[in-house]
């Protein structure tokens, strides 16, 4: 199964999830979000697997406030906000996982455990 991870070196939350799936033996390939963020495909793939589009957004984070993005989101499309995001990789929650058909954002222990269960 590939594995693939969108992250952030300074994120404490990608640094644990990253050291989950090396502690179980999960194989990924890790890209960095800042300077290589999702294609829009890879987060439209996130939408249809059921995450929704609030979601995708790091709410707490820097370009969230400075975009305005807590009154925005309502009001744009979803193609606008997958460009917005596609185009800004701290506008996004991380880390941000594909792996076959799941789509894991953030991390949660127990949705991990779940997708990685052998």
């Amino acid at each position: 199964m590939s594995v693939k991870v969108y992250q952030y070196s300074k994120c404490s939350t990608c640094r644990k999830a990253l050291k989950w799936l090396d502690a179980r033996g999960v194989g990924y390939d890790a890209h960095d979000i800042v300077t290589a963020p999702p294609k829009k495909a890879e987060l439209q793939r996130a939408l249809k697997s059921g995450v929704p589009l609030k979601k995708l957004f790091n709410t707490s984070g820097q370009s969230y406030r400075d975009g305005g993005w807590s009154d925005k989101l309502g009001k744009v499309t979803e193609t606008q906000a997958l460009e917005a995001l596609s185009a800004d990789g701290k506008l996004i929650k991380r880390p941000f996982l594909l792996s076959g058909d799941s789509v894991l954002v953030g991390f949660d222990e127990a949705a991990y455990k779940k997708a990685f269960a052998k």
